[in-house]
């Protein structure tokens, strides 16, 4: 188990996979509670769980309070063997990966990722990358993929002129750039002056990951999802430091 450091004496977090289906379910509770009860997402639940075909086969990284022993945060990690039991990666439902074949073997997808509005801080976000790092070592993966969600509130339209902003510093090289199988409507949505990066994907790039192309819209979820794509080996010292897990 890895332990936060820099937060609150009075807070102890903590990181680790899930061990049981009873910590599986609590970590697709929240997600349930973030994505359908405070985003809106359309989730079909009759138990307040969000649940799908990966989750049985996938790893869960979990964050807890360790007062209360609640999950608080959550990564699901997909790896190729649980691509191929499945049939798929989760993005292959909004993307054609056929362009990222040859690194999906030494690879890790990251997928519903989401934490408790109580402990929505830097110090657990980094925590859960420590365990993801710590994960991506054992089990040796160079590459993290996974979906940054633009929320489409508006129409589009911020979504649309984000995109074309972080295509001047931060486009995957043209081999990895991949296909959106639900693209935006371009042309249709005016420009907005100095759009927000939502805070995931903020963070993802300034730790050296690339987006790989046009962005897919995520119609139940409501928002533009593009392909991030981070090679550890390239990842800013700085943040390599950072997120090194601790002997």
């Amino acid at each position: 188990m890895i332990h936060a450091t820099n937060i609150p004496a009075k807070v102890g977090l903590s990181v680790r996979l899930a061990e049981t289906q009873a910590e599986i379910e609590e970590a697709q509770r929240l997600r349930y509670q973030v994505f359908a009860e405070e985003q809106g997402a359309e989730i079909e639940s009759d138990n307040g769980l969000d649940v799908d075909e990966y989750d049985q086969y996938c790893r869960h990284l979990l964050a807890f309070d360790e007062a209360t022993q609640e999950v608080v945060g959550c990564y699901r990690l997909i790896t190729k063997d649980v691509a191929e039991k499945i049939g798929s990666w989760y993005s292959e439902h909004e993307f054609d990966l056929s362009p990222l074949k040859d690194i999906l073997h030494e690879t890790v997808e990251l997928g519903r990722a989401c934490i408790h509005p109580d402990y929505r801080n830097g110090s657990l976000i980094m925590l859960l990358w420590t365990g993801l790092m710590k994960f991506m070592g054992e089990n040796n993966l160079r590459f993290m993929i996974g979906c940054g969600s633009i929320g489409m509130e508006d129409g589009g339209h911020e979504a649309a002129s984000l995109y074309h902003k972080l295509t001047e510093t931060h486009l995957a090289p043209e081999p990895w750039r991949v296909t959106p199988l639900n693209p935006m409507k371009w042309g249709s949505y005016r420009t907005v002056e100095n759009p927000e990066t939502p805070s995931l994907i903020k963070g993802y790039l300034k730790a050296g990951a690339w987006f790989c192309g046009e962005p897919c819209v995520d119609e139940a979820f409501n928002c533009a999802d593009i392909l991030i794509l981070m090679d550890v080996t390239r990842m800013n010292d700085r943040y390599l430091q950072r997120f090194a897990p601790k002997p």
